[in-house]
């Protein structure tokens, strides 16, 4: 005798997609089906329970989608720009740390529409690999890693006019702080200063702490010479005024970019943050966790990572300036602006050298800014404007192709339909045929 099959158990995720179809008649999305059954499965509720919560989520999930032929972009515009008018206009000190300021409030948000290259205060928050998160120690290594050092910041420079050459005199207790040697400097010195005009050579002391000498090289008799030697060589206090300068910019360890790097306790682990910015440089260093570190330059996430991660980084950097500032604008509103900046491959502004200068309609062009040179420019060329937009309808006067404008209603009865029936035409009694008078004339 055969068993009795098994009651087949529906799977999970389809029942969630079930009876949202029941509520509200169409799809919730992938992703809020998974993440409704995980957190479903955590909470092990009643089957009962289970179903009120799955109804509740797509009730809310409709309530939550927008319009048919709704503006969105106007909608984003205005969500954005109000809170915009509440703005703060001044430069705050970063997250308790007193000796750093970063740009927050209007100023910040008007920097990430405008796309601009270089932040006015760019910075990095740079976390270290787990094993290395709570060894104090091991961070500041990192951090003079990242910091740029440069000659002046452990050795005293100094000009002897008497016997025309610079001392560079390295300080024990600054080399040690650093984390550098003799041997770094002297190595600095010798690739950075110009051969061909200056001579490093031992001075006086011993050790660690022993001199160098930067001498003046006598022109080279003959041969061709360039500009700069030409201009300092009947000027050796010039040129001696150079090696300093040159001798106090030279970098000796150190990520470009990046001036100076400050730790901070947070949470459970210790924090990097620096005054400047270079990614790609900072991932390079051992003991970075490139997962976690983060820059406020979109550029940068742009050349090191590509567009999509730029897109995630205008939406992270637009919300936490708004969030700082306690107003609250939903994620959405930031995703279309970012969608529209990036939507091409690569950032463009929302100004007339990007976005809204480059519209296809000329009515819209000129809405915006500088009127008569657009349409001067399009009359010359002959463009064509088909009129899709919103504000060049609004020009002209039609109803804009938004909302009940975007829909042509026409009514087609079904086939088989019955019709109401017609009364036959009234017949009329015949007219006798009309003979036209004839014509007569009159004599004055």
């Amino acid at each position: 005798m055969p068993e009795p099959k098994k009651p087949v158990t529906k799977d999970a995720a389809t029942r969630i997609r079930e009876i949202a179809r029941e509520e509200i008649r169409s799809e919730l999305p992938p992703a809020l089906v998974a993440e409704l059954r995980e957190k479903l499965h955590s909470l092990r509720l009643a089957p009962g329970e289970a179903t009120k919560v799955v109804r509740e989520v797509a009730r809310r999930y409709r309530r939550a989608e927008v319009d048919p032929h709704e503006s969105v972009g106007i909608l984003a515009a205005q969500s954005i720009g109000e809170p915009g008018t509440q703005m703060t206009l001044r430069t705050f000190h970063y997250a308790g740390v007193a000796e750093m300021n970063v740009t927050l409030g209007l100023p910040r948000l008007i920097e990430l529409v405008d796309a601009r290259r270089v932040p006015s205060t760019p910075m990095m928050t740079i976390h270290v690999d787990r094993k290395l998160r709570n060894d104090r120690e091991a961070v500041q290594k990192i951090a003079l890693q990242v910091e740029i050092t440069t000659v002046p910041d452990v050795a005293s420079v100094g000009t002897i006019v008497e016997e025309l050459k610079v001392v560079v005199s390295p300080q024990a207790a600054l080399l040690e702080a650093r984390g550098v040697r003799r041997a770094d400097v002297e190595t600095a010195l010798v690739e950075n200063l110009d051969s061909r005009l200056f001579e490093v050579r031992p001075g006086s002391g011993g050790g660690e702490t022993r001199s160098f000498e930067v001498h003046l090289k006598e022109a080279a008799q003959g041969g061709s010479k360039t500009k700069r030697e030409e201009m300092v060589e009947e000027m050796p206090y010039k040129k001696l005024l150079l090696a300093s300068e040159e001798a106090k910019a030279i970098r000796i360890k150190g990520v470009g970019g990046i001036h100076r790097a400050l730790i901070r306790k947070e949470k459970d682990e210790y924090v990097i943050y620096t005054e400047g910015s270079n990614l790609e440089g900072v991932l390079g260093i051992p003991g970075v966790d490139g997962v976690r570190t983060t820059t406020n330059s979109i550029f940068e996430v742009y050349r090191v990572y590509g567009v999509e991660a730029a897109r995630a980084a205008l939406i992270q950097e637009a919300n936490r300036t708004l969030a700082e500032q306690g107003l609250g604008v939903d994620i959405r509103h930031l995703m279309l602006v970012a969608d529209v900046m990036t939507n091409e491959g690569d950032i463009r502004a929302i100004g007339r050298h990007g976005i809204s200068g480059k519209k296809t309609s000329v009515l819209a062009r000129a809405a915006f800014e500088i009127t008569a040179a657009h349409l001067l420019r399009a009359a010359i060329t002959g463009e064509v404007d088909e009129l899709k937009g919103v504000a060049e309808n609004i020009i002209v006067g039609q109803p804009i192709t938004l909302g009940t404008g975007a829909v042509n209603l026409v009514y087609r009865p079904l086939a088989g339909t019955p019709t109401a029936p017609t009364a036959p035409p009234t017949p009329t009694a015949p007219t006798a045929p009309v003979t036209p008078a004839p014509a007569t004339e009159t004599g004055g």
